[in-house]
């Protein structure tokens, strides 16, 4: 049977010679190039979705590839597609970044310039274990295969704007609709999800920060369960403990997340870290809250306009959710869909502090009464984002996955308060 071979390669040059490599290993059977890691992991999970025996053997990762980093999209297959050989192709073949390169998942390393008897061993090594994994997997082996689960950042454009409250109500709908929802507090110096749902835990996302690799019964043993159901991974009790989650550990903590849950809703805060950076780099939608008036408007242009200078994300990859509002304000969700250049969630949150008050003050927020209107905006916004498995979701249906930020947009209402 000859062996599938998936190069992702970003350099032109690179390809070409990889390619005509690749072709003339013995039973070897070279896919279409993928020029960076969002081909890769969308071309992956694409065929992930039809069955695993459509995955191919072997991924041949150039060191140059982006925008994710090698070794962090190394880390990324690995997790999710762990039926599937990863080779790192690198100038750099010291000791040192081989180790590194295991560490996060490869299954192999070839050196620069290309040789052709190096090439041939290690396709060939790494294609016998690839089959191996999935003659386990067809004995009912308990590995993930899946193509992963949503990834939803919430941001505020600034703090107050209800970016919180929305991060909760988003992950209790999904869960209560039937999907397995984890909620992470990545605001890692003032989070307040604890609070908001009165839970009390030693551990935080810190305890995974310095882990490459995160298995299954480490994740569990970081996350509480909630009475909901749905898994958190909260921010540190010390605030300044949350520099020691850089923006590659956040990677690889999303990215286990996602391997075990069919919908992961991080909390961003309203003040870009790396971490925070990272999360809203993987998201599948990225969700930025704004209430209705020019100093928090302003605040989400500002945020729009750094995250596409950092190269975070685009303006059309980022849904606004308008929070508070009513018909009698001056600023409409079509005006800030035009001041900041994104879509704007078609569901907006109805002002209602009144209503949520207590159940904040209580840290009771998952007992908000079902009536209130701003929990059914939100759990709307849940319908229409496609976070729920429900007859209710199914009116609100949202984009599929893999088609990053591109909800249709038009207005409704808005919420009241939290941070």
């Amino acid at each position: 049977m000859p062996t599938r071979i998936l190069p992702a390669v970003g350099d032109a040059d690179a390809v070409r010679s990889l390619t005509t490599l690749l072709s003339q290993l013995p039973d070897a059977e070279p896919v279409a190039p993928v020029v960076d890691s969002t081909g890769l992991v969308d071309t992956l999970a694409r065929l992930a979705a039809e069955s695993v025996d459509e995955l191919p053997e072997v991924v041949v990762v150039h060191e140059r590839i982006g925008p994710v980093p090698a070794l962090e999209l190394i880390r990324e297959v690995a997790l999710r597609f762990p039926a599937v050989g990863v080779i790192l192709v690198t100038t750099d073949a010291s000791p040192g970044l081989f180790q590194a390169a295991m560490d996060y998942g490869a299954r192999g390393l070839v050196a620069l310039p290309l040789s052709y008897e190096e090439l041939a061993v290690r396709v060939q090594a790494v294609a016998q274990w690839s089959t191996g994994v999935r003659r386990h997997l067809g004995a009912g082996g308990d590995v993930f295969t899946g193509v992963g689960g949503t990834v939803v950042t919430v941001s505020g454009a600034k703090g107050g704007v209800g970016a919180t409250l929305t991060a909760v109500q988003l992950a209790l709908a999904a869960q209560a609709s039937g999907r397995g929802t984890a909620l992470v507090d990545m605001d890692l110096q003032a989070g307040d999800i604890a609070s908001y749902l009165d839970v009390q835990f030693r551990r935080s996302v810190v305890d995974l920060a310095a882990i490459n690799d995160i298995s299954p019964r480490v994740l569990a043993d970081a996350v509480f369960r909630h009475d909901t159901g749905v898994a958190l991974l909260l921010a540190p009790g010390e605030g300044e403990r949350g520099e020691e989650v850089t923006d590659r550990a956040a990677r690889g903590i999303v990215s286990a997340l996602r391997s075990r849950y069919e919908v992961v809703v991080v909390d961003c805060g309203a003040q870009l870290s790396g971490a925070g950076a990272a999360a809203v780099e993987m998201a599948d939608v990225a969700l930025l809250v704004t209430t209705p008036d020019v100093v928090s408007v302003r605040g989400a242009k500002r945020t729009v306009r750094m995250w596409d200078r950092l190269q975070i994300r685009k303006a059309e990859e980022t849904t606004v959710v308008v929070n508070r509002h009513s018909r009698a304000s001056e600023i409409q969700p079509q005006l800030i869909q035009k001041i900041t250049g994104t879509a704007v969630a078609a569901t907006a949150i109805p002002a209602n502090f009144k209503e949520l008050q207590g159940a904040v003050d209580a840290g009771r927020i998952h007992q908000l009464d079902n009536k209130s209107v701003v929990k059914q905006a939100l759990w709307g916004l849940a319908g229409e984002l496609g976070l729920v498995r429900s007859a209710e979701g199914a009116s609100h249906r949202g984009r599929p996955r893999g088609d990053r930020g591109s909800v249709r947009f038009g207005r409704r209402r808005e919420i009241g308060g939290g941070g």
